[in-house]
């Protein structure tokens, strides 16, 4: 397998990995990113993480910092940490330059939710950390563990929908929920719109999807999968009527972490169920 090596080397060279000793005290900012460091093998080396960072069941339990969108500067400081591992996404982009001037070495990795970015971040992840070989081997198993996933072959339409606070939102294209779809070969019914979009009752009655993908959290948010499946517009989709939903924890469904070939298979096997898939 092809390890993006230019790209990687670019990436590095950016982020200004050299240094004397492997780094002893890491902040993760970014779930799938902390997960990364997990997946290492480097766990013992986080001491904080962004309340993003919820698996393993030890990230759940690292001091937190914020979310990663916009993190306490003040909450990394007292961690002392010697290397900051940061989704591209975090921020404030001042914050992250205050972090520099107090010391501590800032490695931004790319998010897109590609296969390509995930081998960046795999990489770049395993470079700061002094572990590069621990990096090429999970990418090689990651990737071998993909040839064995094969696209769905039935033709199913899904609607995925995001509801934390109530108001719903359907995910359109340029998301890692419409690549989690491309990838186990559904169609997105609103794969012609991009990011997050708030849709109305009508309108997800007028999409007919076959399938619904959410989220443990948009369920919780419901109080159950049959609250959620009752709610206006939703309970008149072909969908809801045949009880066909899929339902996954946030991080591994939209993470698009090393857990990719998990969540593929997870997704899958939802997606060929008739009735209510397994959480």
């Amino acid at each position: 397998m092809k390890l993006l090596r230019p790209a990687l080397l670019s990436l590095l060279c950016a982020a200004g990995i050299a240094q004397a000793a492997p780094p002893a005290r890491v902040v993760g900012l970014g779930g799938a990113v902390t997960e990364i460091v997990y997946a290492l093998d480097a766990g013992q080396t986080l001491v904080g993480a962004d309340s993003s960072s919820i698996y393993p069941a030890s990230a759940a339990r690292l001091p937190k910092v914020g979310y990663y969108r916009s993190f306490s500067v003040e909450g990394i400081a007292s961690l002392k940490p010697d290397l900051v591992l940061a989704s591209d996404q975090s921020g404030p982009p001042q914050a992250l330059e205050q972090v520099r001037k107090l010391g501590s070495k800032v490695v931004t990795l790319p998010s897109e939710p590609t296969l390509e970015a995930l081998d960046q971040r795999i990489l770049g992840t395993a470079a700061a950390l002094d572990v590069p070989e621990r990096g090429r081997a999970l990418v090689d198993k990651l990737h071998a563990e993909l040839r064995e996933i094969k696209p769905v072959t039935a033709p199913v339409r899904v609607l995925m929908v995001s509801s934390h606070t109530g108001k719903m939102q359907a995910v359109g294209s340029d998301t890692a929920g419409n690549a989690m779809l491309r990838l186990a070969g559904a169609t997105n019914v609103l794969g012609n719109q991009t990011g997050f979009k708030p849709f109305s009752a009508e309108a997800a009655a007028a999409l007919k999807p076959d399938v619904i993908v959410t989220t443990t959290m948009s369920v919780g948010a419901s109080g159950s999968a049959a609250a959620f499946l009752a709610q206006p517009g939703i309970n008149a989709t072909p969908a809801a009527r045949n009880k066909r939903i899929v339902v996954m924890d946030d991080l591994l469904l939209l993470g698009f972490g090393p857990r990719l070939p998990e969540a593929l298979r997870l997704l899958q096997t939802g997606l060929a169920m008739p009735q209510t898939a397994a959480r």
